[in-house]
């Protein structure tokens, strides 16, 4: 009888020891997928879609991180795979360097843009002269 006791104890234990793994799992699945930008979707990480591909890739990083592979590792896979654009934050590289700084210059310019014909409206703004003044009075009369 306690030799049944202790087993069905024991595969309890092992149990719940596993369902812990697995939810801890789930977290480093869920953690690493919202790093990652499903290709499919818009604007959405692998945790976020539940496109087919995004259910997939999730699928994949499970089997990874379950055999062992660290975070880096399956990263570098997918980075290798598909590319900086399943990055959520692309690294800073003369390929992405317009992606980083692109919208300041963008609003640089624009700035810039608006400083010239704030400027340029300013001068347009010129007081006439005594001929052109008598002209308008002149017809104003009329």
């Amino acid at each position: 009888m306690n030799l049944i006791a202790s087993s069905a104890f024991a595969l309890l234990l092992a149990v719940s020891v596993a369902s812990a793994d697995e939810a801890a799992l789930d977290k480093r699945v869920m953690d690493l997928a919202a790093e990652l930008r499903c290709l499919v979707c818009q604007n959405q990480s692998l945790a976020e879609s539940n496109a087919g591909l995004a259910v997939d890739l999730r699928n994949q990083i499970r089997a990874q991180l379950a055999r062992g592979a660290s975070e880096r590792e399956v990263v570098d896979f997918m980075v290798a795979r598909y590319g900086d654009f399943v990055l959520y934050r692309p690294p800073l590289k003369a390929s992405t360097f317009l992606l980083w700084f692109g919208p300041f210059v963008l609003l640089i310019a624009g700035i810039c843009v608006l400083i010239r014909r704030i400027r340029r409206q300013g001068k347009m703004d010129r007081q006439l002269s005594e001929a052109e003044r008598l002209r308008a009075e002149q017809l104003l009369k009329e």
